[in-house]
């Protein structure tokens, strides 16, 4: 019998660390290449996540008068969380994008790291890693559009063959 192993807390993409300056010059953030041994992230895209949490959300209905026709609209927004539930919201889904931590360590001589929650929230605290967490998931964004594009554009193709 075979047996395999779900690895769900490593789904994702993985990424070596890189280092971010802001350029006062031109005011922008300059982007380092990893280097050679550096820390590994598994990062995932957040979607899915935010999906699953507005599912959960209430939502409420409002008719407004709309200035313009002056008639009555429905306006359908989500309830605002309290600051406690966003904190929470925003902690849960820095947990979910990222799954992994190789070569990771708090000092030179320190031990791994684990890919934990309260690791993951205390890297955050960092703005170096808080960068490059956002550049990633900036990335995994735009090539997940283009993904989606270019399958879109394969379906749309016309198919010819035998």
């Amino acid at each position: 019998m075979t047996v395999f192993e779900s690895r769900d807390n490593e789904q994702g993409d993985w990424f070596s660390f890189f280092t971010s300056r802001y350029d006062a010059t031109t005011g922008e953030i300059v982007y380092d290449p990893p280097e050679k041994g550096a820390a590994e992230f598994c990062f995932r895209n957040p979607a899915p996540f935010w999906e699953d949490q507005k599912k959960g959300r209430k939502r409420e209905n409002k008719m407004v008068v709309n200035p313009t026709s002056r008639g009555m609209e429905r306006v359908s927004y989500y309830v605002d969380l309290s600051p406690d539930e966003e904190k929470k919201e925003r902690d849960d889904s820095w947990d979910y994008v990222i799954t992994g931590m190789r070569n990771a360590r708090w000092s030179k001589d320190g031990p791994e790291m684990k890919c934990t929650p309260e690791n993951k929230l205390k890297l955050l605290k960092n703005s170096t890693f808080l960068r490059f967490a956002n550049r990633v998931l900036t990335i995994l964004l735009e090539t997940g559009i283009k993904s989606k594009e270019d399958a879109e554009k394969n379906s749309l193709t016309p198919q010819t063959g035998p």
